[in-house]
């Protein structure tokens, strides 16, 4: 534990409200600690950092349960490393979302019913600035409503001045280490939004489409070919079969008709194509099909062009001007009115690539593109994950990452918009090619032009760790906060993300990785495991619930969800649930302020407190050390589990409880017992401030009378157990336990009282006499006492005298039905489990549900005949 209590200056104890209103105490308790200061970060302070960046939001959007989630364990974190003197910057920001905020700002200029190309280039990013103004400020709201502990003066944008000067900075010196090229290759193109993606921005889904066999060639140089894209055949400059594929061998070298065009294209032998599959013989179409491109560069064959940006056909003859999907109905038409149509099957379910943004499909498409050469770069990344320097949590998502950076295919840089970091080179009358650094003059004069591209939005983030702390300036924040501690972000960006940060870290920073742990966590899906979508009508708006039920309730049920690279359920109830363990923390503090708990002064002697005192504390110091081992580990969820365990079931529902006869019973014993008290509480809410930072701020300055519990100190383990007093209050819990279990069986109303005779002599429960008869409702024996139950417990005795509580008699008739329905029932289960002919027919789902049939019957017959047993005779 802390000694901090000690140098806090006496706890005002002013009153609580009866209830705990968290949109009452929320707004202004964020406010305050963002005027005070607590979240910046100072650069020039002699505290060791502790750094962690923000995983940028969109500036389109608004925080969903995803953020809400992310941002909670990524507070919980730096709130915890504050506390533990460190200086902490979590370092917030947005991303400029080149393609999904175009297009909502084209789609607002569609309702004024113009295009980006009514305004020009420069007027329409001056309008996509203006819309950034309007409406950026509502994530930082919202982060604002959860409690995000974030500096707000280092606030940075993908596209502020500084973090455009460093990806200027770091295209250059990869241009001049050719490391940056410009290539025609296949992309992947979105004819809706009219810009190349890359391959981990494609999403791939199961179409019902068409398979379509289609035969080629005329007379013995007849050739088969299938495909799902029959428009595609317009394009096709060759048909290719495997090289020792006998069935083709007369005809590789030669030239057979394509049909609907005047054009002869060659059979090639390739060992790409598989001669098991279908026909054994494909189709090649170089300009729209990656693997085609790869056999026609083999073979050199032509690449046609046979569509245009909207995917609509350019090429001559009757399909021009159509879309595909209309030019594929015709194509398919007209070579069936021609005989050449073998076989079709629809609907034929196949994989197919859509837009991450707009859902539509996707159209491989031969581009003129820039291209980040990833070999070197993707070997480094690898490289500081092998070696130790860099740290995958969970350990087992290693491989998922060197899946990805091992095979790594050359990454397209160039997107065709407006919106975005425009490429830094310039184009000469002459054909020259200048790639310009943020201190080079621009080349001027007739003829020259700047490329009309921008950077993938993934350029700029993969700066993020660096740029945002001055970079590529050698500036006192660099210094202190790079690397950062560890990035906190979801499994599913490990490609997008997490791989491109590795990349540049390592090479702008001289080989010094971003961060030292990766911690990667699951995605938030409905209590049923279901991804979240509004779709599905099943995704939630995070404010919603914080309205409801407050930031708190919000944020430890998903932190008590939050089990590294897993999955998270999160569902109202479980919210709810979490609101009610907010209450009852103002609840017990409101009793221990009501009865002059304390954080004044050193503990007690162990000699000078109570076996419960020595109990609870021995407890404290044993959660202080287990929640300190769970957050080295990112266990959010065990961490929380543990303390709402440790709260709820041992300081509420035992510690505060068994305290109450001690107050009331006064002198030292209770002095002991309130300064016990106090430092119960103080040590709690601080372990649970990172997760619930709102209540607990609020109740611990009432506590302590401290000025922030942001900035108090965490605390520590003192070493002190106790392990002969978590026995003895061990025994006496399970003597109460069992009483009440006995009381409940009776069907006594928990508030009844009973009269009673404790034997406790002998035994460690003696002392504890007064509060075994409070918390049990156990009055004294009087003068006509008959024990008519007696209850043997951990070697002491109860005694009970029901004769004047319940009626036996009709207890007695009520247990004996039940008995004999339980019975019924377990015949019934028993003999089904006897028969063999049931036992060979019934599903195994079935059979195991009456063997738990049995079981359940077993013990409730144990239950009753126990109960019956106990009861005093009639």
């Amino acid at each position: 534990m802390t000694e901090n209590a000690q140098q806090q200056p006496s706890a005002p104890h002013t009153e609580l409200p009866t209830q705990y209103a968290p949109a009452d105490v929320e707004g202004p308790l964020y406010e305050r600690w963002v005027e005070r200061g607590y979240f910046e970060a100072d650069e020039k302070s002699d505290k060791p950092p502790y750094t962690i960046v923000i995983p940028p939001p969109n500036v389109t959007g608004s925080l969903h349960l995803g953020h809400a989630f992310e941002h909670t364990l990524i507070d919980a974190l730096t709130r915890r490393k504050r506390m533990h003197g460190f200086e902490t910057l979590w370092q917030p920001g947005m991303d400029h979302a080149g393609i999904a905020t175009q297009n909502v700002v084209e789609r607002e200029l569609g309702k004024e019913g113009k295009s980006r190309h009514d305004l020009g280039r420069e007027a329409f990013v001056e309008r996509v600035w203006q819309w950034k103004a309007e409406s950026g400020g509502q994530i930082s709201g919202q982060m604002r409503r959860l409690g995000d502990g974030v500096a707000w003066s280092r606030e940075r944008f993908t596209m502020d001045e500084g973090l455009s000067q460093a990806v200027q900075t770091i295209f250059k010196r990869l241009y001049d280490d050719e490391l940056i090229y410009r290539a025609e290759r296949i992309i992947n193109w979105c004819p809706r939004c009219l810009t190349a993606i890359s391959d981990i921005e494609v999403e791939y889904q199961d179409d019902d489409g068409e398979l379509v066999s289609m035969k080629y060639g005329e007379g013995d140089d007849t050739i088969v070919v299938a495909t799902t894209r029959a428009e595609t055949m317009l394009g096709d400059t060759a048909v290719a079969v495997h090289p020792d594929d006998e069935r083709y061998k007369h005809l590789v070298g030669k030239e057979i008709r394509l049909p609907l065009t005047d054009r002869s294209i060659p059979v090639v032998a390739d060992t790409h194509v598989d001669p098991e599959f279908g026909t054994g013989a494909v189709k090649v179409t170089p300009a729209h099909d990656p693997n085609d491109f790869e056999i026609g560069q083999r073979h050199n064959l032509p690449s046609l062009t046979i569509m245009d940006e909207h995917a609509v056909i350019t090429a001559h003859g009757p399909f021009q001007g159509l879309d595909r999907l209309e030019a594929r109905s015709a194509i398919v038409a007209a070579l069936r009115a021609e005989g050449r149509i073998v076989a079709e099957k629809r609907p034929y379910v196949h994989s197919v690539g859509h837009c991450s943004r707009c859902k539509t499909t996707i159209e491989p498409r031969l581009s003129m593109q820039w291209w980040v050469k990833v070999g070197p770069l993707a070997k480094a990344a690898g490289d500081a994950v092998r070696d130790g320097r860099v740290k995958i949590h969970p350990q087992e998502m290693e491989k998922r990452y060197f899946d990805w950076v091992d095979n790594l295919h050359d990454w397209c840089i160039s997107r065709q918009l407006w919106w975005g970091h425009r490429i830094p080179v310039w184009y000469g009358p002459n054909g020259e090619v200048v790639c310009v650094g943020p201190d080079d003059e621009a080349p001027v004069g007739e003829g020259w032009r700047q490329d009309t591209d921008v950077l993938d939005t993934w350029f700029s983030s993969g700066l993020w760790p660096f740029s945002t702390l001055g970079w590529p300036e050698q500036t006192e924040s660099l210094a202190k906060f790079y690397p950062n501690s560890v990035l906190v972000t979801g499994y599913d960006i490990l490609f997008f993300w997490v791989a491109r940060m590795m990349m540049f870290g390592l090479y702008a920073m001289d080989g010094t990785p971003p961060f030292h742990t990766i911690a990667l966590h699951g995605m938030v899906r409905d209590q049923f495991g279901k991804k979240m979508s509004k779709s599905f009508g099943n995704a939630v708006n995070p404010l919603d619930w914080m309205d409801k039920y407050g930031s708190d309730a919000l944020r430890f049920t998903l932190a008590r969800g939050a089990n590294p690279g897993v999955d998270v359920p999160i569902g109202e109830d479980w919210v709810q649930g979490s609101r009610n363990f907010a209450n009852k923390i103002w609840n017990a503090t409101r009793f221990a302020l009501m009865n002059g708990a304390t954080v004044d002064g050193p503990l007690p002697e162990a000699s000078a407190m109570s076996a419960t005192d020595r109990w609870i504390l021995s407890r404290l110091n044993s959660v202080v050390a287990e929640v300190d081992a769970f957050y080295e580990d990112f266990q959010f969820a065990k961490l929380s589990d543990a303390l709402f365990h440790f709260a709820w079931d041992e300081v509420f529902d035992w510690y505060v409880e068994l305290s109450k006869t001690t107050f009331q019973a006064g002198g030292a014993a209770a002095e002991a017992s309130k300064r016990v008290l106090g430092e119960v509480l103080d040590v709690t809410l601080k372990l649970l401030h990172p997760v619930v930072p709102f209540v607990t701020e609020t109740l611990w300055t009432t506590l302590t009378g401290g000025e922030s519990v942001v900035i108090a100190e965490w605390p520590t383990d003192s070493g002190f157990r106790d392990a002969a007093a978590e026995k003895e209050i061990e025994t006496l819990q399970s003597v109460i336990t069992e009483v009440r279990r006995f009381r409940a069986d009776q069907g006594l109303q928990p508030g009844q009282r009973v009269p009673a005779r404790l034997t406790l002599d002998g035994t460690a429960l003696a002392p504890h006499e007064a509060a075994i008869r409070q918390l049990l409702r156990l009055q004294p024996e009087g003068e006509d006492f008959s024990a008519t139950a007696t209850l043997p417990v951990a070697g002491a005795t109860v005694a009970l005298d029901l004769s004047g509580t319940i009626d036996v008699a009709a207890e007695r008739k009520r247990l004996a039905k039940d008995l004999a329905a339980a019975q019924k029932e377990r015949q019934q289960a028993d003999a089904k489990l006897g028969n063999e002919a049931f036992l060979a027919k019934a599903p195994d789902n079935v059979v195991e549900k009456i063997r738990t049939r049995l079981a359940k019957a077993d013990e409730d017959i144990a239950r009753i005949q126990a109960q019956l047993e106990r009861l005093p005779q009639a």
